[in-house]
């Protein structure tokens, strides 16, 4: 889930002790998002998706994180093809053969949070669409690899927008990732793109111990996005087509741990 603006507070590392619960909460989310993916398929609504993570988060003892936070209603943001973040999942919402499907999920085990996000085609769908898939699990891919003390938020960015504009896609400005932890939204935040300009953001300095959720948006059209009437979803100010993926990843003293790895 992308972050809130977050301004001048201080970054916490974690210690040992804090990326195990942390990384307990990663093994769960991982294991709800492969329930899920088996699950969609033409014909399934997302609210019977909702309610299958809800029941793997919670039949593992621990909570939903994104259910009541700040008011949202459900476990998972339903993404259905020009939708970016934060969909209520409906039972009138029918994956449809052509679709593009993304969720969007937390996990809380003993008061630890972890956060991730990917998106998969339903049915046969358009060559267009697969490779915005493809190109946005790529560049999660390229920015973990930054992910090492002494680097900085700039090489993220850097590393997702660079991509994905070379593919002839863009990058969601408008929404950010996150640090993670006790809290579901730290500092520092995590852009997927510059702006050109250097600032306390991109030029924080990656620590061992530190727990981010990265998670490019990458539309197939431009960068700008609207919100829509029910005060929740997101939505491609164009129409086109979008896509989301997120890991929560720990920065250790040999680079990057994936704490939601499957």
């Amino acid at each position: 889930m992308f972050a809130p603006r977050i301004q001048g507070a201080k970054i916490h590392r974690k210690g040992p002790q804090e990326l195990e619960l942390m990384r307990q909460s990663g093994r769960i989310h991982a294991r709800t998002v492969a329930r899920l993916r088996e699950a969609i398929a033409p014909g399934v609504s997302t609210a019977q998706l909702d309610r299958i993570a809800e029941d793997v988060i919670r039949e593992a003892g621990a909570v939903p994180s994104f259910k009541g936070y700040q008011g949202f209603p459900a476990t998972i943001c339903s993404q259905v093809n020009d939708v970016v973040v934060h969909g209520i999942p409906s039972d009138d919402e029918i994956l449809r053969e052509g679709d593009i499907f993304g969720a969007d999920l937390g996990v809380i085990w003993e008061g630890w949070h972890s956060d991730g996000a990917f998106t998969v085609p339903v049915g046969e769908v358009d060559e267009e669409s697969l490779r915005l898939i493809e190109v946005t699990e790529q560049s999660l891919g390229l920015a973990l690899e930054q992910v090492r003390a002494g680097n900085t938020i700039r090489d993220i960015a850097h590393a997702v927008q660079s991509y994905v504009e070379a593919a002839g896609f863009s990058v969601v400005r408008a929404l950010v990732g996150h640090g993670i932890g006790s809290q579901m939204h730290e500092p520092p935040q995590v852009p997927n793109f510059v702006d050109g300009t250097t600032g306390e953001v991109y030029d924080t300095k990656l620590k061992r111990g530190m727990t981010l959720a990265i998670e490019p948006m990458v539309n197939a059209g431009g960068h700008e996005v609207f919100q829509d009437a029910d005060g929740w979803k997101v939505r491609t100010r164009d129409g086109s087509r979008s896509a989301h993926f997120e890991h929560t990843v720990a920065v250790t003293k040999d680079g990057c741990c994936i704490l939601t790895a499957p």
